[in-house]
């Protein structure tokens, strides 16, 4: 683990009087594999959790922020980094390449020079098994050139997930892709230039990737139907330190004006709102009261109704967000006597299809029936039938449709994850609600977003630990 701030000596890191190893990607790799060797969550639930939380910050900011540092040769300080299996990768990588990664975990600190930085497109590998890789394209590409799109990059199992429009973005702005045996192979034979482009679908990871590619390239770039989720505005607002001149953060359209050079910053990262609405949910599941500081309730009103539909009241005061429940969870009947109650999930601003999962598990636990509607990935609801060890009943209507009939008696189980970080979680809620040791396997996508995770839920009562899966 990297625990304190490096100094640099003679060409080669130096650790400070009485600190650990630092820097060395070796380090930052065994710490990957040593965290996924323990992958099983052991559960005894039943008992409520309550207490206050500060989250930490949200890995879609972060990942595509550490990419991003590529486009600049000044020193970029980071605070506020969260210590998660995707962070290590990303900077094991920038080591491999010749960056310079000065990291303090336990402060949340990562400094990161790319001044000595080369890339070789036939020697290097970007981190495999992680799908935020595909934002290092555009960076080595303006920088050398060359880059590389790994066959194995991919995230969580949410059915096809497209490297098309991340691959019309870079031929726009002028990159030529070719096949290679396990890659696709990105070259540029001058200076990125301006487009204008209007995607078919506001994706998160191929917005940041054309503001990526426009921020060096001469002209002015617009790209139409861009994703302007709270971590999309989060990245454009750390590119504009760096001196990126975006316009339209928050919006569909942005607007991004080319410039010659960019500059080293110091930047902090917000509470991440998936991790916000992850331990309200676990208090309310659990009859407890947590309370989470939030920095951005605006961007909660959606979420807030989304958890009323289940008899939670969420509400924001001096930076803190707070859940109460009244009694037992109950599904809020509609008007429309002919229709469930039912939850939609979508691009921005519907509400985030990473924070289904956590409404099913309220549904499975709420007296009532509600549909829960994925518009975005066809493969994300597969799981539910995990949730018949539990004893609870749901239906899959079709890949993108789950109906829950909530209030059943439930019974402690062991379930199986699937490779989808919040679906673990909602198994892990559903466990801590329910009397008797449980067992979450495969759970250790966890750690992919949210450090400290078994952590924290000690400090709020869980009695829960991390084992080795047999």
């Amino acid at each position: 683990m990297l625990v304190s701030t490096p100094t640099k000596v003679g060409g080669a890191i130096e650790n400070q009087p009485g600190a650990k190893l630092v820097s060395a990607s070796q380090p930052l790799q065994q710490a990957v594999q040593s965290r996924n060797a323990s992958s099983s969550l052991i559960v005894h639930g039943g008992a409520p959790l309550s207490g206050r939380l500060v989250p930490s910050a949200n890995k879609n900011a972060v990942l595509p922020i550490l990419c991003a540092t590529l486009l600049t040769r000044q020193p970029v300080y980071l605070r506020g980094v969260p210590d998660i299996t995707d962070v290590r990768k990303i900077l094991a990588a920038f080591e491999q390449i010749g960056s310079e990664v000065h990291a303090d975990f336990a402060r949340g600190i990562v400094d990161i020079h790319h001044r000595h930085t080369m890339f070789d497109v036939k020697q290097h590998r970007l981190p495999q098994e992680m799908r935020s890789s595909i934002m290092l394209v555009p960076p080595l590409l303006a920088r050398f050139g060359a880059a590389r799109i790994e066959n194995d990059v991919k995230g969580c199992t949410l059915g096809v997930r497209e490297i098309d429009p991340h691959v019309e973005v870079l031929q726009r702005f002028g990159g030529r892709v070719e096949r290679s045996a396990n890659a696709l192979i990105v070259h540029s034979d001058g200076p990125l230039r301006a487009t204008h482009h209007w995607l078919d679908y506001a994706s998160v990871t191929t917005t940041e990737n054309f503001v990526l590619c426009a921020a060096l390239a001469g002209g002015t770039s617009i790209l139409t139907n861009a994703a302007c989720e709270p971590h999309v505005q989060e990245f454009c607002a750390f590119m504009g330190q760096l001196g990126a001149r975006i316009e339209g953060i928050g919006t569909s359209r942005l607007i991004i004006e080319g410039v010659d050079e960019l500059r080293g910053t110091e930047f902090r990262f917000s509470e991440d709102f998936h991790e916000v609405v992850t331990f309200l949910a676990l208090g309310a599941i659990t009859g407890g009261e947590v309370v989470v500081r939030n920095s951005a309730p605006e961007h909660f009103p959606l979420i807030d109704r989304c958890f009323a539909k289940f008899g939670v009241h969420v509400t924001h005061r001096d930076g803190w967000s707070h859940a109460r429940t009244q009694g037992r969870l109950k599904v809020c009947e509609p008007f429309t006597s002919n229709m469930l109650q039912k939850v939609e999930a979508a691009p921005w601003p519907y509400l985030p299809v990473d924070l289904l999962p956590i409404f099913i598990a309220l549904g499975i636990q709420a007296e009532g029936s509600a549909m829960f509607w994925n518009k975005v990935y066809d493969g994300a609801m597969g799981w539910t039938s995990e949730l018949s060890k539990f004893g609870a009943h749901a239906f899959l209507s079709d890949p993108h449709r789950v109906i829950t009939f909530g209030g059943k008696p439930l019974v402690a189980a062991e379930v199986e994850s699937p490779y989808i970080i919040r679906v673990a979680i909602a198994l892990l809620m559903l466990a801590a609600s329910i009397d008797g040791r449980s067992v979450i396997k495969n759970a250790a996508p966890i750690r992919r977003a949210h450090p400290r995770f078994v952590e924290n839920l000690r400090e709020l009562g869980a009695n829960i630990e991390w084992a080795e899966s047999a």
